[in-house]
């Protein structure tokens, strides 16, 4: 017997659509997102823009405008709780990559749903 699997790839696409991070960005506001120096285009090829950083110290880096409260990522592109994204997803830093989202894996991560809950939007 001969499997279908056309319906099982739909589906698979449909998840991959439905991601509450791009109506949200409340992370990309909450959190200064710092990391190690040396992820910037500067010293590795794709790495994140350097134009876009600030130095926190000798080591660490920190994407402009995620150390001030009233301001967002520099990065982040829209409207947040309503439509955003990364412009530099693909060389966006390792803070970023590593963050877990509270939908991803179906595992509750409480950074994610408190950024969300000081933006007024309720947990995933």
């Amino acid at each position: 017997m001969e499997t279908d699997h056309k319906e099982d790839c739909c589906i698979e696409d449909e998840k991959a659509a439905w991601n509450p991070c791009m109506s949200c960005g409340a992370c990309c506001i909450a959190f200064r997102a710092s990391f190690y120096w040396a992820e910037g285009d500067d010293t590795m090829e794709g790495g994140v823009p350097v134009c876009l950083t600030v130095s926190v110290n000798a080591f660490r880096r920190a994407m402009r405008r995620t150390n001030s409260q009233d301001q967002h990522c520099i990065a982040l592109y829209g409207t947040p709780g309503q439509k955003v994204q990364c412009t530099i997803y693909e060389r966006r830093p390792s803070v970023c990559r590593n963050f877990k989202p509270s939908w991803k894996a179906g595992i509750q991560n409480p950074q994610c749903n408190k950024a969300r809950g000081i933006f007024g939007l309720g947990p995933l």
